[in-house]
């Protein structure tokens, strides 16, 4: 795991390295960690049409940035969900807790949902955003 103790961007060891926009970015103790979809490392989409998965990517990516500037789960102390069918969520809500039980343990954070009407990656039906506190 690649930690980063001082101010700037933050990427998890084998992501590509974005363009005009950080993945994360620490300044002192406190880390914004910019909106995650369900890409993998090739920046493709995980489960099209699978909300259940997606959802399970996109906050995998979270902490993949939280744990690459040395966090943890734990230290997210706010998280904004944007979904783009508040229907497929509301569908997915059951399933959705095992799945956040696995990434991010019994920690909740903070949360908004947001419905939107899309997102910039066109397969993309979840996009998560978070900030931590890094101590």
């Amino acid at each position: 795991m690649a930690v980063v103790s001082h101010d700037g961007p933050v990427l998890p060891p084998g992501w590509p390295t974005p363009r005009g926009y950080s993945n994360g970015y620490r300044i002192g103790d406190t880390l914004f960690v910019g909106g995650q979809v369900a890409f993998d490392q090739d920046e493709r989409i995980v489960g099209p049409g699978d909300f259940v998965a997606q959802f399970g990517q996109a906050l995998r990516n979270v902490r993949a940035v939280v744990e690459a500037a040395g966090g943890r789960p734990d230290q997210v102390g706010r998280m904004t969900v944007f979904v783009t069918d508040r229907e497929a969520y509301l569908g997915a809500t059951r399933a959705l807790g095992p799945v956040w039980r696995e990434v991010f343990g019994r920690h909740y954070p903070a949360m908004a949902l947001v419905i939107v009407a899309g997102l910039v990656e066109p397969d993309a039906m979840v996009e998560i955003e978070a900030t931590a506190v890094l101590t």
